[in-house]
């Protein structure tokens, strides 16, 4: 009796060790599957006691000829740099102080005007974002609006904003016009007709502001304030023998300074020397980092400078207006 009950024994304790066994072995390697065709071959588990080297692939080559967009993606144009500049375009304009009458203890009119050929202005001259650009970009697109320079009898200097010009005339006053003659069927001539030029923006290099030098006994403030700005041009005049005459720089348009703020203070101007310097064409004027010449102030009998003086007199006379306002405030305080 002992004898059978021992004989159970050691065949129970035999197949528990074969049925760990048989659990250990399937840890270590996967059962091949039997239901696998004949054909297909048996698949391996991966031997992860070795590690192969990682594989480094190299960058595709784009040519010319592929698109670098896949089809039905839009283009996104990379940042030209490594970092994107926001600060300009996202730029809202500063308010300058509100200003009441009464506060207001002295006030003179000056008209100034800037040439670009000079040193400190040639900046705005720069192929990369001329001045003259940005204002007719505006005027054409409807930003801003142009006004007549002609003087009328309301306006007798032709820049008091009075009269609204197209965007397309506003152009056509900055090119020089031809006189083309006109014939009829049978090449009689009949008559003749100005048509405008192709407007080249190298040859604005002079502008003229409208300015006001003002006190305010509030703030304790002189400052000078830009009303409005015109770009200048210089016609020529057929004179019959094919030489024409060259006339003075006069106004194309005009356009009301306070409203083109909000387009300059987006624009931003070449710094030659820092390309970091976030620098726009509202802080150039509002900052007065230009140079001019005074050419008239206001006065009883609406003179310019060059109705009474001629030559390097005109240059002194200018500079002896712009002193006269310094010194209006300088006198102001004693000590």
């Amino acid at each position: 009796m002992k004898k059978g009950f021992l004989i159970i024994v050691l065949c129970l304790a035999c197949a528990i060790a074969f049925a760990q066994a048989k659990k250990g072995a399937a840890k270590k390697g996967a059962k091949p599957n039997t239901n696998t065709p004949a054909n297909t071959p048996p698949v391996s588990s991966p031997d992860t006691s070795k590690k192969s080297p990682a594989v480094v692939t190299p960058p595709p080559v784009i040519s010319a000829a592929v698109k670098p967009t896949t089809p039905g993606k839009p283009f996104e144009r990379p940042v030209d740099g490594y970092y994107k500049k926001t600060n300009i375009m996202s730029a809202k304009v500063t308010p300058l102080a509100v200003l009441r009458e009464a506060d207001v203890v002295y006030s003179r009119r000056i008209w100034r005007e800037i040439d670009l050929r000079e040193k400190m202005n040639q900046y705005l001259a720069s192929p990369k974002a001329r001045l003259i650009d940005v204002l007719m970009d505006a005027v054409m697109s409807g930003e801003l609006t142009a006004y007549d320079p002609i003087p009328t009898k309301d306006d007798p200097d032709g820049d008091a904003f009075s009269i609204p010009l197209t965007p397309e005339k506003a152009k056509l006053k900055m090119a020089d016009s031809t006189a083309v003659t006109q014939f009829d069927k049978n090449g009689d001539k009949v008559g003749s007709k100005m048509v405008a030029g192709e407007f080249n923006p190298d040859s604005v290099y002079k502008f003229r502001l409208k300015e006001d030098v003002i006190f305010d006994k509030q703030r304790s403030v002189e400052e000078i304030r830009i009303i409005g700005i015109a770009p200048l041009t210089r016609k020529k005049i057929d004179g019959g023998s094919g030489a024409g005459i060259q006339l003075d720089y006069q106004p194309a348009f005009w356009i009301y300074f306070p409203a083109a703020r909000q387009v300059l203070v987006t624009k931003e101007v070449v710094n030659s020397r820092n390309d970091a310097g976030a620098l726009s064409f509202d802080d150039v004027f509002t900052k007065r980092i230009f140079t001019g010449y005074i050419v008239k102030q206001s006065n009883d009998r609406n003179e310019r400078i060059k109705d009474y003086a001629q030559g390097i007199d005109r240059l002194y006379e200018s500079e002896r207006i712009k002193k006269s306002l310094m010194d209006w405030e300088l006198n102001l305080w004693q000590y």
